[in-house]
């Protein structure tokens, strides 16, 4: 038990920075955005949608069902908000429960000596596992692991207690459930049905690849061959339901998540999948060079023979056969036993004695953990002090690198991604026993002292490099700038783009122009990086390059509806009424079909057809600017803030003359949003139409208080105190919102016509001088009895991130 609470411990003490660390990369949209953790989500829409909030069955969803993990982030929420402080303790937590029960299993393989430490203490500090733990999306990792641990400790319970105990096929009735809950947690997880039934053919009894076939064709083991079948079939059937529940189609993924699976070229796509696996396992043994996302050109493709990567692969694939053969081959007569050899099951050193079970011709196969009879005499101590063999453990820490990893090898269907770092979460186990292992054998086989000393601390110093690489590398997830800067050097497209947002967010606009353009330096058909690189040149009023990058980031992505939007508006806002009407029906037309996030899609194709209802309202089509706003209730999506769209809906019917429809729908714009000021506007101006001045004034006044900044509120309160004659209160308010809108020429001259009214010439004076410095070119006629329609709201534009 002290193996498992100091590995825990240190898995705990590692991570202890990482508490508080802000929401990074994927939080954002499996966490921030994400409607189903919201209250007002009924939470059994989590077991129809997947991972990130998509219908299973949309052609756009990534198919990553994981309604365990998202039920954990749901409570998370229920609890904290969006506090990430909460989430990243669930994971450490996590962490370091997987920690100890793998330390528990090591255990079970190595004995209660030091390697079982060294096993669990370099799991606990390994670098690979930092974007699973340090991330918060990474829980789908690390609760799959705890489940996937959970139904192998089960099952090797059930093959100990089986045919001596009442309660096995309890133990695998937990396997079974275990192995499910990992599967709910991330898909990988169902893979550890297919590593105990490893466990139980070649560690437990001890079979080697020729008896396979004959066990079965004479019907020997009869216990083994069900259970393996059972195993078989309930894998068979978790799968089969998972492949139902998603709609029978794999996800379909674009060109720069993963380039080898959309490449023309068969020899690129076969040697690239083929080296990938190699680049894993060398993160796994040297994890120097860590990025947040490994996609776009971070791992070049392998177009030809003659790439020198090629003989990484070669080298990778002939060790991996020959560990294989090693752990596969013939049993020999020399045997290790707690790390001392055996002959003949008599110890040729000092320590406990050791029982080797060799199997000649046709008999009969014995589990190795079973009390064996040997010259007649039952012996069951043997079961209590044999442990597997350096050859068995070698065949299991494969099983437990391999297998687990083999969904994320594009073997079976095409994954979004080239590396993940997370997907090695499972597959390190396999490969700190694999270390672990075989430290413990070259210390058994060396004979000097000095040796065996530089062994041991050999393997100690990397558990010390590893956790000192951890704690570093837990820093470059504090917060999304550390993040995105790390990854330059490994995806210097998608870094420098990510990093573009961040800093505009922090209002560092020429930084943020500068890294967006590096992003399109090193790949110039992002369309998300033009679309936002347009976006910060429309917000900083340079239209023309804006219009350019939203045209090519419509060309590199058809679908973008963000980036017709914003080509709308601006076109609107340029007179160029009929281009941005064409552009806003182009924008409505686009189908979700196929796109990754079809919730921002739907939001931006609401907004386009709310801007184009605003267009038809300015040129006095009501009727068609009403159907226009009807339609775009129709597609708005959950998520969307819909109280400017009711307000102008309000407006339509108002000035067709429609009260009580017009009042219905300001009152739904006050529910969906009670702060909203331009509804409390145009309600109080409904209100004083319709005779109810006392609760018009209300409105009005409610307006200021909320907002007693905006020179937009204190104009409209005026104009209603000056049609109520009450002249120096509607000259207070119009000077009022004059001085606080001193550049917005319709504030200004409407201020100057309000003060006239009110027979304070003076001041009227001032402010016509005003209004005509603002726009010396416009004549004062076409304007004079002119009162903008104020109350009018706009919707901000939505920004789509990397």
């Amino acid at each position: 038990m002290i193996a498992e609470l100091v590995s825990s411990a240190l898995g705990l003490a590692l991570y202890l920075n990482t508490l508080s660390a802000d929401f990074c990369y994927d939080d954002s949209r499996a966490i921030k955005t994400n409607q189903d953790l919201l209250p007002e989500t009924p939470w059994t829409h989590i077991f129809y949608n997947d991972f990130w909030g998509t219908l299973l069955t949309h052609s756009g969803s990534h198919k990553s069902y994981r309604p365990l993990c998202t039920l954990s982030f749901r409570l998370n929420h229920a609890i904290g908000g969006l506090n990430p402080w909460s989430y990243h303790l669930v994971n450490v937590l996590l962490h370091a429960a997987v920690t100890g029960l793998f330390t528990n299993f090591s255990k079970i393989l190595l004995g209660d000596g030091y390697w079982t430490f060294m096993a669990g203490l370099m799991f606990a500090s390994h670098p690979i596992h930092t974007e699973a733990v340090a991330g918060i999306v990474g829980r789908a990792d690390v609760g799959a692991s705890f489940f996937f641990l959970l139904s192998l400790l089960c099952y090797m319970k059930h093959c100990s207690t089986r045919g001596s105990s009442a309660r096995t096929w309890g133990w695998f009735l937990g396997t079974g459930m275990c192995a499910g809950c990992s599967m709910l947690w991330k898909e990988q997880g169902v893979t550890v049905l297919a590593v105990s039934a490893v466990y139980d053919v070649f560690v437990f009894h001890r079979l080697k690849m020729k008896q396979i076939l004959p066990t079965i064709y004479k019907r020997k083991n009869l216990s083994l061959f069900l259970s393996i079948s059972l195993l078989t079939f309930w894998g068979t059937s978790l799968l089969g339901a998972r492949l139902y529940w998603m709609g029978n189609k794999p996800p379909s993924f674009s060109n720069s998540d993963n380039p080898a699976a959309d490449s023309d070229s068969l020899l690129a796509r076969t040697l690239t999948f083929f080296y990938l696996p190699t680049k894993n396992l060398w993160l796994l043994l040297c994890p120097d060079t860590l990025s947040f996302d490994w996609s776009m050109d971070a791992v070049p493709l392998l177009k030809t023979i003659s790439d020198w990567r090629n003989l990484h692969t070669v080298a990778f694939y002939t060790g991996l056969l020959l560990l294989a053969y090693f752990g596969l081959k013939s049993p020999s007569i020399e045997r290790e036993c707690n790390g001392k050899f055996v002959t003949n099951g008599k110890q040729n050193a000092n320590g406990h004695s050791c029982h080797s079970e060799v199997e000649y011709g046709n008999s009969e196969i014995k589990p190795s953990f079973a009390s064996k009879v040997e010259n007649g005499i039952r012996n069951n101590a043997s079961q209590r002090t044999q442990l597997p063999s350096t050859e068995n453990i070698v065949v299991l820490s494969l099983s437990l690198l391999i297998i687990p990893f083999v969904p994320a090898t594009n073997l079976f269907f095409y994954v979004g991604f080239v590396i993940a770092e997370r997907v090695l979460y499972i597959p390190s186990m396999g490969f700190c026993l694999l270390i672990t292992v075989g430290a413990r054998a070259l210390y058994v086989k060396v004979q000097k002292r000095f040796l065996k000393s530089l062994i041991f601390y050999a393997t100690a110093a990397l558990i010390v490099f590893y956790g000192l690489k951890t704690a570093i590398r837990n820093g470059d997830w504090q917060n999304e700038e550390m993040l995105y800067r790390s990854g330059i050097k490994v995806n210097p497209a998608k870094a420098w783009g990510n990093l573009g947002n961040v800093l505009k967010s922090q209002s560092k606009i020429s930084e943020a122009e500068s890294a967006y353009r590096n992003a399109l330096y090193y790949r110039s058909n992002m369309a998300d990086m033009l679309y936002n690189l347009g976006l910060l040149l429309q917000e900083n009023s340079r239209f023309a390059e804006a219009l350019h990058y939203y045209k090519l980031a419509i060309g590199s992505r058809p679908t973008l509806a963000s980036a017709y939007l914003n080509t709308g508006i601006i076109l609107m806002n340029q007179g160029k009424s009929e281009e941005a009407r064409r552009t806003f029906l182009k924008c409505s037309e686009i189908p979700d079909e196929n796109l990754k996030d079809p919730h921002a899609h739907k939001s931006s194709v609401t907004s386009c057809l709310y801007n184009l209802g605003k267009l038809y309202h300015e040129q006095g089509h009501y009727e068609d600017a009403l159907s226009v706003y009807k339609e775009a209730i129709q597609k708005m999506p959950r998520q969307f803030a819909p109280q400017s769209l009711y307000n102008m809906m309000g407006e339509a019917y108002m000035r067709l003359s429609m009260l009580p429809e017009a009042e219905h729908w300001y009152m739904e714009s006050l529910r969906s949003k009670t702060d909203h000021i331009p509804a409390h506007l145009t309600y109080g101006k409904l209100l004083a139409l319709t005779g109810r001045k006392s609760e018009a004034e209300k409105f009005f006044l409610k307006a200021i208080e909320l907002d007693p900044t905006k020179g937009n509120c204190y104009m409209h309160y005026g104009q209603f105190l000056l049609e109520e004659a009450r002249l120096i209160e509607a000259a207070e308010m119009a000077k009022k919102a004059a001085e606080l809108d001193s550049t917005e020429f319709d504030v200004v001259f409407n201020a100057a016509h309000m003060l006239r009214q009110a027979s304070l010439n003076e001041a009227a004076e001032k402010y016509y001088d005003l209004a005509a410095r603002l726009r010396p070119n416009k004549a004062f006629f076409e304007s004079f009895f002119h009162m903008p329609e104020l109350g009018s709201s706009t919707i901000k534009t939505v920004k789509v991130n990397s």
